[in-house]
């Protein structure tokens, strides 16, 4: 692997922990997050998930979120999730006072891949 980076979506690296269900499991499992962007994670942990599994994580400030397993190497694996999130609220503390309505806000644009482009503007090569 070279040093460029290939990715086009922007992700931090962190450490923060939450819960993550396999669908169709009762068991919630800890895991820690290595990094996080708004369309996705790493996750590390001793938990068994296979590419394709669904499961619903659950992360600090942002609540269920669902996605599926996008790869799977070691203790380490990636999620993909159903709908992109805005990664920066699970950065913030934690603060028993504040009504979680209250801090709603826009999501995050600021780590978002351009739109694909439309089937109909492509030509063949």
């Amino acid at each position: 692997m070279t040093g460029v980076e290939t990715r086009s979506v922007a992700r931090d690296s962190l450490f923060l922990l939450a819960d993550i269900r396999v669908e169709h499991g009762a068991d919630v499992y800890r895991v820690k997050v290595r990094n996080l962007s708004d369309g996705g994670m790493m996750g590390e942990g001793q938990l068994r998930v296979q590419r394709g599994h669904r499961v619903s994580v659950e992360l600090r400030n942002i609540g269920s979120i669902g996605g599926s397993v996008a790869w799977v190497q070691d203790n380490r694996f990636g999620v993909a999730f159903d709908e992109e999130i805005d990664s920066q609220k699970a950065r913030r503390p934690l603060q028993a006072t504040e009504d979680p309505a209250a801090i709603a806000s826009e999501p995050s644009r600021a780590h978002r891949a351009p739109p694909p482009p439309q089937w109909t503007q492509l030509r063949k090569i």
